[in-house]
């Protein structure tokens, strides 16, 4: 069997859709720290796919597709069971409909993206990410589950509250942006993105994770607050363009 270049990154979409399974494997035994951490895991696999992708130029239909089943399991069905498994199994009926939101959302953002891609460099995605998505759920049972008090109180409704908001934010059009590229044009191009990143990073490895949270809920704002920003200068253009119209008809000049 002939190995070409499309196998390096392949390879690193095996190892995203591993640490899903693994995750769902340690999320039934209660051990959902682990659980959480294989998912991020994921993450990091996931964007090593990406980059391999690039540099061995050997982007392809096939790798998306394999990506978007990959990224299905670890950031669809393994956040969702982890939910399930840790709070929302006491809802029973309810429980169940509320931790498949995470799954089924992010199949249709999936196949939304796969349907609508057009070349493999994109500038930004349509809806959240479903990588963003898991690592929000992620970081938030990392930073709030505890094995004697679990998920309850304020910490039951903020996960109720994040994993509605999350799913609906996928299949959303608010624009998030993409990963930098790291190349001296892109560095170029877009040095703001860029620092921002950098910057973000260092946060990170400062605070041993710790503002990983934090970070990835200001990205999730983003969107929304891209889409306000614009929405409201869509708005002001139109007031500004009705007032001159009005003006021009009535023969005053402003």
């Amino acid at each position: 069997m002939k190995i070409t270049r499309a196998v390096v990154p392949s390879l690193f979409t095996v190892l995203n859709m591993f640490c899903g399974f693994f995750s769902i494997i340690h999320s039934s035994k209660s051990q959902y720290e682990t659980a959480a951490w294989l998912i991020i895991l994921g993450a990091i696999f996931d964007a090593f796919d990406g980059i391999m992708a690039r540099i061995t130029k050997s982007s392809s239909k096939f790798g998306v597709e394999f990506d978007s089943l990959s990224d299905l399991i670890t950031f669809g069905a393994a956040p969702s069971f982890l939910v399930y498994n840790i709070y929302f199994n006491s809802l029973e009926g309810l429980g169940i409909l509320i931790s498949s939101m995470l799954l089924i959302f992010g199949g249709i953002r999936l196949a939304r993206f796969n349907v609508q891609l057009v070349g493999f460099d994109k500038d930004y995605f349509k809806g959240l990410p479903i990588p963003a998505q898991a690592i929000m759920i992620s970081t938030f049972v990392l930073s709030y589950y505890t094995e004697i008090g679990g998920i309850i109180g304020w910490k039951a409704t903020a996960l109720f509250v994040l994993v509605v908001s999350l799913s609906l934010l996928m299949v959303s059009n608010f624009k998030y942006d993409t990963l930098p590229k790291f190349t001296r044009r892109n560095i170029k191009e877009q040095p703001i993105k860029f620092a921002v990143f950098v910057a973000a990073s260092a946060v990170v490895a400062v605070t041993g994770g710790r503002a990983i949270f934090p970070l990835f809920l200001l990205y999730t704002l983003s969107g929304v607050i891209r889409y306000v920003i614009s929405s409201s200068k869509k708005i002001l253009h139109i007031h500004k363009k009705s007032e001159e119209s009005e003006a021009e008809n009535s023969g005053i000049d402003i």
